[in-house]
């Protein structure tokens, strides 16, 4: 597995790479891990995300905040520095558990990331993505609902067997954006950090390096069907 740090990348830029890189992965290249910040961006999934923004085109526009399709599975989610976004382009196609198991993968990935950091996380069905624990623990919910806090959103892609797009780890303090949006699209679900959540400051570059071990443990050696 090919680990890539692309620091501060805009999303379009981001994505023709990957685009790009998936080509070569399907012509035999190694797989890729591509680690990111974006400047501030919006972005709607195939299932839709437009009646979850609560401004329009043209505000966004006025503050600098970049509104993009995509075609990542999911709904409405945002980007901005201060975010880990990460990016696996691997053949998922002859991995065993297919796109259920790549994914739930993905997720414990995330929630041993934030264990690290000494934040508990949890997933939840049907809700892809990861959770803070004591939230959904004290409320005992079933699903999402008012009061529970979501620290990292998935979406992913899959383009000829191989995968593309993938998860958004809040790290910094400042989740602001995401109060222009319905998160994800589920009501009531409010956004969270590692920062937050730890009550103290984490370096993005320790996060980097944690989240890239885990994926090394899940997915480096994937066994085939």
């Amino acid at each position: 597995m090919r680990i890539v740090d692309l620091g501060l990348m805009p999303y379009k830029e981001a994505e023709a790479l990957q685009v790009a890189t998936l080509d070569e992965v399907l012509a035999g290249a190694e797989q890729t891990l591509f680690l990111v910040e974006h400047p501030k961006v919006i972005t709607l999934g195939r299932q839709g995300g437009q009646e979850n923004l609560h401004v329009g085109a043209a505000h966004l526009a006025s503050l600098g905040i970049e509104l993009a399709q995509t075609a990542r599975g999911g709904n409405i989610t945002c980007h901005f520095p201060g975010q880990l976004v990460a990016y696996p382009i691997f053949r998922v196609e002859k991995r065993k558990g297919g796109i259920r198991k790549f994914f739930s993968d993905m997720e414990e990935a995330v929630i041993r990331t934030t264990a690290h950091f000494g934040v508990a996380t949890t997933r939840r069905e049907g809700f892809p993505g990861v959770w803070t624990s004591a939230d959904l623990a004290s409320a005992g919910l079933a699903s999402p609902e008012a009061g529970t806090r979501k620290i990292c959103s998935m979406g992913i892609g899959v383009r000829r067997g191989i995968t593309y797009h993938g998860l958004a780890l809040n790290v910094g303090p400042d989740v602001s954006l995401f109060e222009l949006i319905t998160l994800c699209g589920i009501a009531g679900a409010a956004p969270t950090s590692l920062t937050r959540e730890a009550g103290r400051a984490i370096a993005m570059k320790e996060v980097k390096d944690v989240l890239a071990s885990e994926f090394r443990t899940h997915f480096a050696h994937p066994p085939l069907a």
